[in-house]
């Protein structure tokens, strides 16, 4: 069961697609956070996803917001993928210890050893403001996240 609105984002520190730690706690304070988990790179439904938000970045990545997508791939090939879609924003590996982040948000599949799509939206005092979890085959609407960060 994932984490719920109103509850405080646990905190973490993972690698990014350039071998770079990125720590949730780093925002608090200064961004509101997107934080977007999907099951793995190279995939139909998780590209469109990430090229979709890729193609209305301003939007994810600017002076209020940070986007991180997190996933349960390596960070090399998180860098192969992010090199190939054009992806500037972070994409975190939650490759070891496998999914330690993932299950901290109650959005890891542990039959298929990935995190479902789970998004959340999380405010500058890093409590959770708005989530949707979808299964692994339902692509989710970039426009819900819009709406959850104007109610900001």
């Amino acid at each position: 069961m994932s984490i719920e609105v109103g509850t405080k984002a646990p905190d973490f520190q993972l690698k990014n697609q350039h071998g770079e730690s990125v720590k949730l706690s780093d925002f608090r304070g200064e961004k509101n956070v997107v934080l977007l988990f999907y099951p793995f790179a190279f995939t139909g439904v998780c590209t469109g996803e990430l090229c979709a938000l890729r193609d209305e970045l301003p939007t994810f990545v600017n002076d209020e917001v940070q986007l991180l997508a997190v996933s349960n791939d390596s960070p090399f090939s998180l860098r192969v993928f992010a090199e190939q879609e054009g992806l500037e924003y972070p994409l975190l590996s939650d490759f070891w210890p496998h999914g330690e982040t993932s299950r901290a948000y109650g959005v890891f599949d542990e039959d298929k050893g990935c995190a479902v799509r789970g998004t959340f939206v999380i405010d500058k005092e890093g409590v959770v403001r708005w989530t949707i979890v979808n299964g692994l085959p339902d692509a989710r609407d970039l426009n819900d996240y819009v709406k959850a960060l104007e109610t900001l």
